[in-house]
């Protein structure tokens, strides 16, 4: 529910003000002079400030208090109220940063108004600043796998429920992606989406992160952290590596998990926030409860629905719809020119076990587009790969393949060829013989009867 501060003298006045957003859903607190703004400024950081620039029996008038929040809470809209200002003072307001200036008495339809589009331009300049931030990350969670339509029924069925979530799967396999998603798909999605990543913030720092740190009633003292938990309220948070979150902090955030409330590091307040947490990690939950870095108590409470991302190398399938979302997605946000990929390379591509998953893949098809020659009409080879690609991959895809070859006879060249051919097909496909047979162009049959004869096994270890 959006918060509003109404801060005027005239308590009628704050009434009147205060029932009209009641009535619109808000929830709504007062103040009448610069003291009491600070205290509820201190206890809960409003969605936007109503502010009466003439205050009577106040230390500071409205525009004190609006150089105050603009200084200390830049991020909340300000809209300025007076029955007797002058253009000069509505100018200086504005300077100051005040969203707008409306002069008594006003339309409650303009107000509302003013205040809805001051609330929404704010949330969007957040927002903004968000997607800066993860203009990079990939967010495709996209592919006709039998894996990945798993994953996304699962998303289906648990995105609605409001219900913690706890995400595991190896690192750049797309853990945040899932969590947007099911961001977007629940009833929160007009909420705020936040990431907190711990392995980027000192363990010393993570409690800051989480829960922010208070500031005190002093205007001149520095301006308090807003932590997650208040950033995120009404909304989704996402905490990406739960297990660096020291264990003192663990026991702190079970009780919020509790309550749903918290107190800022050095504040008094119990802050209440309506936050769905999803967790995750690429780490084995039984060994890190064991070594004593998860609580126990912590994991059970987050871990109301399991969700494993699937790594890449077992949807080898959708390797080509990922290429293209990427070769597009790149060539936009980069001013490249779009490139297409060749049979030889793809099949080299859908070969490769991506240690890194779908990050790597990302940085390989920028790689692609930025440093290989030729034009836009040309395609980009398995020649052209880097030479990672071919360090996991079957010898018979990597291009300097016939320097082994050439040594050999026709008849032992052949059978080698085949059976690398084959062992690298069946790589290609994920081990499954019936795709290996079709795109190959033979008969079920006749592929088993072939792998016998090679001495291909289909459960010896062939690159998965």
């Amino acid at each position: 529910m959006l918060d509003i501060l109404i801060v005027d003298d005239e308590a009628d006045i704050r009434d009147l003000i205060s029932d009209v957003f009641s009535d619109e859903g808000y929830n709504t607190r007062t103040a009448k002079n610069s003291v009491s703004a600070f205290e509820a400024l201190s206890e809960k950081v409003p969605d936007a400030v109503i502010l009466d620039i003439w205050l009577k029996d106040s230390e500071l008038d409205g525009l004190g208090i609006l150089e105050t929040v603009r200084r200390k809470y830049p991020h909340v809209p300000v809209v300025m109220i007076s029955g007797h200002g002058t253009i000069e003072t509505a100018i200086t307001s504005l300077k100051i940063g005040a969203y707008d200036y409306l002069e008594k008495p006003f339309k409650e339809d303009r107000l509302l108004h003013v205040v809805k589009r001051a609330i929404e331009t704010s949330h969007l300049k957040t927002e903004n600043t968000e997607l800066k931030v993860r203009i990079n990350e990939p967010n495709v969670m996209n592919g006709t796998s039998l894996a990945i339509i798993q994953l996304m029924q699962a998303i289906e069925k648990v995105a609605p429920t409001g219900s913690r979530v706890f995400v595991t799967g190896e690192s750049g396999s797309g853990k945040e992606a899932v969590a947007k998603i099911i961001h977007d798909k629940s009833h929160r999605k007009a909420g705020p989406f936040i990431v907190l990543n711990t392995a980027n913030i000192s363990s010393d720092m993570i409690e800051h992160e989480l829960f922010g740190t208070e500031d005190n009633t002093d205007i001149n003292a520095p301006a308090r952290k807003v932590g997650v938990f208040e950033r995120a309220d009404g909304g989704t948070l996402f905490i990406d590596e739960i297990m660096d979150i020291p264990l003192p902090i663990q026991g702190k955030f079970i009780r919020f998990l509790q309550d749903k409330t918290f107190k800022r590091v050095g504040g008094e307040y119990q802050i209440e926030s309506d936050v769905r947490v999803i967790a995750s990690t690429h780490q084995n939950i039984d060994d890190e409860i064991a070594d004593g870095n998860l609580r126990e108590d912590l994991y059970h409470r987050l871990n109301v629905v399991p969700i494993h991302v699937p790594a890449l190398r077992e949807r080898r399938e959708d390797i080509p719809m990922i290429c293209d979302y990427f070769l597009a997605h790149v060539a936009e946000t980069m001013k490249l020119p779009m490139r297409r990929i060749s049979g030889d390379a793809l099949a080299a591509l859908q070969a490769y076990d991506w240690p890194g998953n779908i990050r790597q893949m990302r940085n390989v098809i920028e790689w692609l587009l930025i440093m290989c020659p030729g034009t836009i009409d040309d395609p980009i080879t398995s020649t052209m790969l880097p030479k990672e690609i071919f360090s996991l991959t079957p010898a018979v895809m990597a291009p300097d393949f016939n320097a082994d070859i050439m040594s050999m006879k026709l008849r032992q060249a052949r059978e080698v060829f085949e059976r690398q051919y084959l062992v690298a097909q069946i790589s290609r496909f994920g081990g499954n013989i019936s795709r290996t047979a079709s795109f190959i162009g033979m008969e079920r049959s006749a592929l088993h009867r072939k792998l016998k004869s090679l001495n291909v096994g289909i459960d010896e270890p062939v690159p998965a």
